[in-house]
């Protein structure tokens, strides 16, 4: 799944060729190590009952703007189909509720500045709080840091537009 929606999220923002040598394998021992390791994260999955996994995001605490923010959103991830059906939402609430519960109060997200899905975390009243560029397969991209300093009033602002509140 990742490597999926990485092809289909970044086509005509990263190389061609970068996406294409993408691999499942790889993706997989990735995620396994991110799972198992010393510095494990969580890892939060949105499973359908008829088509299996649509979407997973993983947090845990910030690596950047540390004093700042005690929390960050690593990645987000919902099939193309998927979209626009809540999921996106449901994982956040989750990831933020998953912080809180490790006292972990505040939470930033990195994003490519070219990925239209960035305003997904603008509409979720994420701040614009830095800046940097990255190197993703011999480009240099821009990043964008989105923040929330107050995750209780995010996961309030959540909680009704996903229903019932069960992530």
């Amino acid at each position: 799944m990742h490597v999926d929606t990485w092809r289909s999220t970044y086509r005509g923002i990263v190389s061609d060729e970068y996406l294409s040598n993408l691999s499942y394998e790889r993706s997989q021992r990735m995620w396994e190590a991110n799972i198992k390791g010393p510095n494990a994260q969580v890892v939060l999955v949105a499973d359908d009952s008829e088509k299996g996994v649509i979407g997973f995001a993983a947090c845990g605490p910030a690596r950047d703007l540390k004093d700042a923010f005690k929390g960050e959103l690593y990645a987000v991830y919902v099939l193309r189909d998927e979209q626009g059906r809540g999921v996106g939402r449901r994982l956040v609430l989750s990831a933020g509720r998953d912080l809180i519960a490790h006292g972990l109060d505040s939470m930033l997200v990195w994003v490519l500045a070219d990925n239209p899905s960035r305003r997904f975390y603008e509409h979720l009243g994420g701040e614009k709080v830095a800046e940097k560029d990255a190197d993703v397969g011999g480009r240099n991209l821009r990043e964008l840091a989105f923040g929330w300093r107050n995750l209780t009033s995010l996961i309030s602002a959540l909680e009704p537009a996903v229903g019932n509140g069960n992530a």
